[in-house]
């Protein structure tokens, strides 16, 4: 579909290659990026994806998952795990993980899983935001990575779409909290039905306000 695409869109998604040349141009030849989402949300997993595009890869309207409507990230998500050519892999960290280790570290395992995934190791890997994970590999974190590299774009895009469809899934199980619409953020449906039912199993008990319940609840437990 590469004929089809505007100039300006030659471009653009030219300039969000221009991480992966630069790797490419001091020797690495397999550069993932990686990504996460459901870092904030009060509920669910977060989920990290790792994404090797092959060189002169060209996905027409990819963008960082944010600025995407679900239409769009939907189908790029649909050509991302079709296409010959793209390697890609999924990690997944609970809720009773993060409360154990911390959101960042949370994070951090994700990615890691991710990038084990895939089916051969990258030599170089593009992290969104401004820290690595603990991985002997080579690399560099890039703020705002996913709107500036196709790979990193990528694997926004992959953890994004898994982990709505993680939370459709949960939304079965728990209907009354509404995880098919907020995906476990703290939106005024979300917290008025944590307020009514109290939390389930997937929430992260280690956010507030769902901290301060809890610590409300252990109080009222002794008196």
């Amino acid at each position: 579909m590469q004929h089809s695409l505007t100039q300006k869109e030659r471009q653009r998604l030219s300039e969000m290659m221009l991480w992966e040349s630069k790797a490419r141009q001091k020797g690495f030849r397999s550069i993932a990026g990686v990504d996460e989402a459901g870092r904030g949300p009060l509920a669910g997993p977060v989920v990290a994806a790792a994404c090797v595009l092959p060189e002169g890869a060209n996905i027409e309207g990819i963008d960082d998952s944010k600025k995407l409507l679900p239409s769009e990230r939907y189908r790029i998500f649909q050509q991302l795990v079709s296409l010959a050519g793209i390697d890609y892999g999924i990690g997944i960290v609970d809720a009773i993980i993060i409360d154990q280790v911390n959101i960042l570290q949370a994070t951090f395992q994700a990615m890691i899983a991710a990038i084990s995934r895939l089916s051969l190791q990258p030599d170089y890997i593009l992290v969104d935001g401004n820290k690595m994970p603990p991985t002997h590999l080579p690399g560099e974190a890039i703020v705002k990575g996913d709107s500036r590299s196709q790979s990193i774009a990528a694997a926004s895009i992959l953890a994004k779409e898994t982990r709505d469809h993680l939370m459709n899934v949960y939304h079965e199980e728990w209907p009354e909290y509404g995880f098919d619409s907020h995906k476990g953020y703290a939106t005024r449906e979300h917290l008025m039905a944590i307020h009514k039912y109290g939390p389930c199993a997937i929430h992260r008990m280690s956010f507030e306000p769902l901290k301060s319940l809890k610590n409300k609840e252990t109080q009222t437990a002794f008196l």
